[in-house]
């Protein structure tokens, strides 16, 4: 074995932090020859003094949340995840659009999704039932919905429920409270943070980076810096109609082996959403989306 087992709570430049069996948070550099760690990296480190070591290996990861980065190559975000918490809100409004990208990277990543909607203490009772009304179609095709509030506590409890005994990841637009509910979900937060800087010397930055913390009643939970759009990276129409599970039982089933579900004929998937059985504004996301890829391709 080429060093002692870690997990990475977060990267920083050349430097990452590593947690190592015992508890001790570790600043670490990586072998040359190794790839850029991310948070969540299960890794094998040696100590070169009681605060600073080496990555030496990368373990395999089971699983890889990446976007492109400003070059268009995958940039890894987040690995080892089961779940992803998809946190929007009704101010700043979201585009469902980019809801549907997150729900179609988890399920392409074999993850579990979950739908949050913060700030729900803004919304008077018909803005409410407006918008579960529109987001019920989520609801419909299995999705967890949850409408939480840090103000009012209101759906805390039932969140940090469906956060236990995973390793989840908070994924949103810059805006919607990911960084506020992390600090209700962890009162110690502040003490934790105080800690790493110490480690890391780069002040309090908790939503530069993505960064995990531990749940006290077991699971783990990343932070992720708020982003003003998410695209996949590198997934063809093939594979993207894998991501909405709506249309898993007819894919197969049309006349085309090669149906991309746009507007060919004879599409089992058109078909089903004429029938009711796809909602049509899910479809509408899906087909926006292959277009979206084919001008960028």
């Amino acid at each position: 074995m080429q060093g002692q087992p870690g997990v990475v709570l977060a990267h920083y430049g050349q430097a990452s932090l590593v947690e190592s069996a015992s508890g001790d948070i570790i600043r670490c550099t990586t072998r040359r020859n190794l790839p850029r760690t991310v948070c969540g990296d299960r890794v094998l480190w040696a100590s070169s003094n009681p605060r600073e070591g080496t990555i030496t290996r990368i373990l395999d990861r089971k699983s890889t949340l990446v976007r492109p980065d400003h070059n268009n190559r995958p940039r890894p975000v987040a690995a080892n995840i089961d779940q992803i918490v998809v946190v929007i809100a009704s101010k700043p409004s979201f585009e469902y659009g980019m809801l549907d990208r997150y729900l179609a990277a988890a399920e392409l990543l074999d993850v579990s999704p979950a739908i949050v909607v913060n700030k729900c203490d803004l919304l008077d009772a018909e803005s409410r039932e407006r918008l579960e009304q529109r987001l019920s179609l989520y609801r419909d095709i299995g999705y967890p919905l949850l409408f939480t509030s840090t103000q009012t506590t209101d759906g805390m409890k039932d969140l940090y429920s469906a956060l236990k005994m995973h390793t989840s990841i908070l994924v949103g637009q810059s805006g919607v409270g990911k960084s506020s509910l992390v600090q209700t979900l962890l009162p110690d937060l502040d003490i934790r943070v105080g800690n790493l800087s110490q480690v890391t010397g780069l002040g309090r930055h908790t939503t530069t980076v993505a960064m995990l913390y531990h749940l006290q009643d077991g699971g783990d939970l990343i932070d992720s810096p708020g982003v003003r759009d998410f695209t996949l990276c590198h997934v063809n129409p093939e594979d993207l109609a894998h991501g909405f599970r709506e249309f898993t039982p007819f894919i197969g089933q049309c006349r085309f082996h090669n149906c991309r579900h746009l507007s060919e004929p004879g599409c089992a998937v058109a078909d089903a959403a004429r029938r009711g059985e796809i909602h049509p504004q899910r479809l509408e996301n899906y087909r926006s989306l292959v277009k979206a890829m084919n001008a960028s391709a």
